[in-house]
């Protein structure tokens, strides 16, 4: 087995607050009645943040993604304040990324700017369609105009990262529809696109009252058509719904489907970390923002806890590793979970004999039907 070193911490902040839930969401996010208290919130996040300093275990941090919710709901000078009490409290290298997610719909003239000077490098901008009717149909709150100035406000305050978030198999869109969309997001030369399939989540409006998706064989073409006109642009697909050019892959997200480490700091936010005995344990915090911001720091502050068993931590191994084109090495699965290989040795075979999975020298992908039926290949592993 080879030498265990702890994995690379990264941090991820949640904000849990939209201008209105969209009806496909099935994150941590409410509608904001009111006003926003920004500076309590905040000083909630950095007393959380100073509650998980003992699962830092000396590490600099990885990366930084505050996400939501609609983090674009808080002002420049919060998300200053927010970033100067984490350098307070850790280790950060000169060229971490740090990567804020924005709604359109919620941009002020300048917002973008002010993001930047307090140290954001990183723009997910949730665009999710160009189609007017389609914007109307998934309850989003931006016009197609909105998310293309949003974009060049981004360009012309100095962002050289920005991720553009589109969805496919959308209510009433076809093959010609899919296509128009993704050729409006390529043409403005963002450095990543998530490109991802709309699935009717349980709990959510749509769920409760699904409206008429296009039909599974379609959902499959539109995601080969999406592939190969992402690839004959120069986007590579490094994740089973992210595309970057050269170099420019998400860092952050990166580290999770690797098995790294990350503090959640936030209503609802999860993180994860190992500890020097291999020990892996998920921790959690209370979502709903009242009782978060309460709490945040103290011991009530941490909703729950759990210490993984070894199967749980070979499981969720798999499941992010196995949606990487890179694929994974016994290295790699022995590095990241402190057990042995042979631990999933007999379901790796099965899969590479069923075709689901493939070893090219050492290295372990899913093939393109391994891809398809993703959740077959995982099964294996259960």
């Amino acid at each position: 087995m080879p030498l265990f070193q702890l994995p690379p911490l990264s941090l991820y902040i949640h904000i849990p607050w939209c201008i209105q839930k969209c009806p496909y969401c099935d994150f941590n996010s409410r509608a904001l009645k009111g006003s926003l208290n920004e500076e309590a919130y905040i000083g909630a996040l950095l007393a959380d943040l100073d509650s998980e300093q003992p699962q830092q275990h000396g590490r600099p941090l990885h990366s930084i993604f505050i996400g939501g919710g609609t983090p674009s709901l808080l002002s420049g000078s919060a998300i200053t304040k927010l970033l100067d009490g984490i350098r307070q409290r850790m280790v950060i290298p000169a060229d971490i990324e740090v990567t804020l997610e924005a709604n359109p719909g919620t941009l002020e003239a300048g917002r973008f700017a002010r993001y930047r000077a307090a140290g954001v490098n990183r723009l997910s901008i949730g665009v999710q369609s160009f189609d007017a009717e389609s914007l109307q149909r998934l309850g989003r709150i931006h016009r197609a105009d909105e998310a293309v100035a949003a974009f060049h406000s981004a360009r012309s305050a100095g962002f050289e990262q920005i991720n553009l978030d589109l969805m496919f198999g959308l209510p009433g869109q076809d093959m010609a529809l899919a296509q128009r969309d993704l050729e409006r997001a390529i043409e403005l030369q963002p450095e990543h696109i998530s490109y991802y399939q709309l699935t009717l989540e349980p709990g959510t409006p749509f769920h409760h009252s699904p409206p008429t998706l296009p039909l599974e064989e379609s959902l499959w073409e539109m995601q080969q058509q999406g592939e190969a006109l992402l690839s004959d642009r120069g986007y590579s697909q490094y994740e089973i719904s992210a595309y970057a050019q050269s170099g420019m892959p998400c860092r952050h997200n990166l580290n999770y489907w690797t098995f790294g480490d990350y503090l959640g700091i936030g209503a609802g936010a999860h993180g994860k970390s190992t500890r020097p005995d291999r020990s892996i344990t998920r921790r959690w915090k209370p979502p709903e923002p009242s009782a978060y911001l309460a709490a945040a720091g103290m011991d009530q502050g941490l909703s729950g806890q759990k210490t993984l068993a070894a199967d749980e931590i070979a499981l969720e191994f798999m499941m992010n590793a196995l949606r990487l084109r890179q694929g994974f090495t016994e290295g790699l699965y022995q590095q990241r979970t402190g057990l042995p290989f042979a631990t999933i040795a007999t379901p790796v075979e099965e899969a590479i004999h069923e075709g689901l999975l493939e070893n090219r020298n050492g290295i372990f992908s899913p093939t393109p039907l391994g891809r398809r039926f993703l959740n077959n290949l995982l099964e294996k592993f259960l």
